[in-house]
């Protein structure tokens, strides 16, 4: 092999390289015969550099070399020696790096042969999801991923390098630590020298960045890996990584600031596209009202009106009761509106069948139906499902809607108005999908929602919850209706939020030890409970602990929407699947029995278990 070993790759043989003499590693991506001459596309992580067998030439190839030519198939691993020379005008690639140049091979060794592929490695092989990881290595080798994690490892880079430049330190903290309630179930590690005791994998290093702030390094980040054992659904991952960000003595908008300069760093680095220097920012009351979520696509607009108005007046009384009182005289309820343009459907009006697969999605969100009805003719007109209800009123809901012929409008209603909001904002993130208003590559729409309540109420449990975590610091207007009216607290909280994807999530900490007991007594925890649990970050807070806050972008999740996919398993190297589970090598595994007794564990096996997916 040493005779062999490459002097350049597959991407980087140019025409003002034609007489060099080279030697290629890599792998048979294509082989094609035509007239006595084999073509070879043979492939690294660089490119593509097409190699040529010439029997039929003036001075033909040996012919030991055309017969092991015959034997090669694709993903065979070779070493090809030989020179490169121009290829004939009309066999220039343009669509090539190297497609102007090829190399007449003088001697090939094959490295190690492939047996059969699953799947042909391709752009993008096109194969299932569980095939593609249970063959990941062989996934791994397609141009698509190759791009994605080369991409991945370019963002990692430029993140460190702005934070370095901007003085931050890269500090790692424990992947052992204590169990902490974070919102979701954690991975424990049982303790082989302390039976019955266990390690936790952190959720997120939140405890161990405050307390570095507490320990003066005001400027902390890190690229962390991160657990969280919760149910399959949607595209989450067991372990993920998030860039972990700290600063001490700043308010929210130097953490926002600080996240705008990054991300203007990252894409201006990467994809060489310009970011504004402020983001957009929204309330979350504002957020719920015009988009019906805190996770907005502002790549297009659709925004949801109130049609309470409009609703009040007319006979539609399913409308009427979700605007009526409470008990105590209050309107809880609300009827929200959406007007879907002609234009955006094509022209043509929204089916039947189409309507109700919107209302389905609606009804997902709680909705108990979904309202419609059109614009009609050249007045002020409305037909078709609702319309008869306000026949009278049309033009002022027209009018006061900003419909136009041909429009749709869908309305939702409840008698808890974020309900309705909820539900229309799902159908307006269906629409955006079913319409192609969200699609345009290099489409980045980054937005601030701020001022997220600091406390949601627990129907199940009966209690007050931490909405973010116990640490967000409660906005200093509400210290004082803290413990009388939890619900109506705003915490200084912010999310940052690009194409309808939570990218970040973060807030001011709380740095006084008896802020932090009052709201960890909110949230149900007794002292006794709290000291056992956080005892270590309030007695670090006892010794001068100085006002600090942070954030959080999900690293997966970012490289996923600058990468255009939908799916973070496009962008990570080895995922599981749905299921938590690894096709590839198996995991999660059984312990055998010589490790649990060095444990101290038995297992008890549930009666119906999930062992099939396995």
């Amino acid at each position: 092999m040493e005779e062999m070993k490459r002097t350049t790759d597959c991407g980087a043989l140019r025409k003002s390289d034609t007489g060099r003499r080279v030697i290629l590693n890599g792998w048979v991506h294509r082989k094609r015969e035509h007239g006595g001459v084999s073509f070879i596309n043979l492939r690294d992580r660089y490119g593509i550099t097409q190699v040529v067998v010439d029997s039929a030439a003036e001075n033909p190839a040996p012919v030991e070399l055309a017969a092991l030519v015959t034997e090669l198939r694709n993903e065979f691993c070779i070493a090809v020696e030989g020179l490169v020379r121009p290829r004939p005008p009309s066999m220039v690639n343009p669509e090539m790096s190297t497609g102007e140049i090829e190399v007449a091979a003088e001697r090939i060794a094959v490295l190690s042969r492939s047996g059969a592929l699953p799947f042909q490695i391709d752009e993008e092989s096109g194969a299932k999801e569980e095939l593609r990881l249970k063959y990941r290595y062989l996934d791994l080798r397609s141009a698509g991923m190759q791009r994605r994690l080369k991409l991945r490892h370019d963002t990692a880079f430029a993140v460190r390098e702005w934070m370095i430049g901007q003085g931050f330190y890269e500090i790692e903290t424990p992947t052992f630590i204590k169990s902490t309630p974070e919102g979701a179930r954690d991975y424990l590690v049982p303790s082989r020298l302390y039976p019955g005791r266990f390690y936790a994998l952190p959720q997120s290093p939140q405890l161990y960045k405050q307390i570095l702030m507490v320990a003066g390094f005001d400027k902390y980040f890190q690229i962390a890996r991160c657990y969280r054992d919760e149910d399959a659904r949607g595209d989450r991952q067991p372990e993920f990584t998030q860039i972990d960000i700290e600063m001490s003595f700043v308010d929210r908008d130097d953490v926002l600031t600080m996240t705008e300069g990054l991300m203007a760093h990252v894409f201006k680095k990467t994809l060489q596209v310009d970011l504004p220097s402020r983001f957009k920012r929204l309330s979350y009351e504002e957020a719920m009202e015009r988009y019906g979520t805190d996770k907005p696509d502002l790549r297009f607009g659709l925004e949801l009106q109130d049609f309470g108005p409009y609703a009040a007046a007319s006979s539609f009384q399913a409308f009427k009761d979700a605007l009526s009182a409470g008990p105590d005289g209050t309107v809880r309820g609300g009827v929200k509106a959406l007007v879907v343009p002609g234009e955006a459907m094509g022209g043509g009006p929204y089916s039947r069948k189409q309507i109700e697969e919107l209302e389905a999605q609606a009804k997902i969100y709680h909705a108990k139906g979904l309202a419609w009805m059109r614009v009609a003719g050249t007045g002020p007109v409305l037909e078709g499902g609702a319309a008869k209800f306000f026949a009278e009123n049309a033009a002022a809901v027209i009018d006061g809607l900003g419909a136009k012929q041909g429009d749709l409008i869908l309305m939702a209603a409840d008698s808890r108005r974020k309900t309705a909001n909820t539900a229309l904002g799902a159908v307006r993130s269906k629409l955006g999908k079913d319409l192609g208003l969200c699609e345009g590559a290099g489409k980045f729409e980054f937005v601030w929602i701020v001022d997220f309540p600091l406390f949601e109420f627990n129907d199940e449990e009966g209690r007050w919850e931490a909405a973010h975590h116990l640490f967000s610091y409660p906005q200093e207007k509400y210290h004082a209706v803290l413990e009388q009216d939890p619900g109506s607290v705003k915490g200084d909280l912010y999310d940052l939020v690009l194409n309808g994807y939570e990218l970040a999530s973060g807030s001011i900490r709380i740095h006084d030890p008896e802020l932090q007991k009052r709201i960890f007594k909110i949230a149900g925890f007794n002292p006794e409970e709290a000291e056992a649990r956080f005892g270590f970050l309030t007695e670090a807070f006892k010794y001068g602990a100085p006002p600090h806050g942070g954030i959080a972008p999900g690293l997966d999740r970012l490289v996923m929407l600058m990468a255009g996919e939908s799916s973070i398993k496009e962008v990570i190297a080895f995922p599981k699947n749905s299921f938590a589970v690894s096709p590839m090598d198996g995991s999660p595994g059984e312990a055998d029995r010589k490790q649990l007794d060095e444990l101290h564990l038995s297992v008890a096996y549930p009666k119906e278990d999930s062992s099939n997916i396995l």
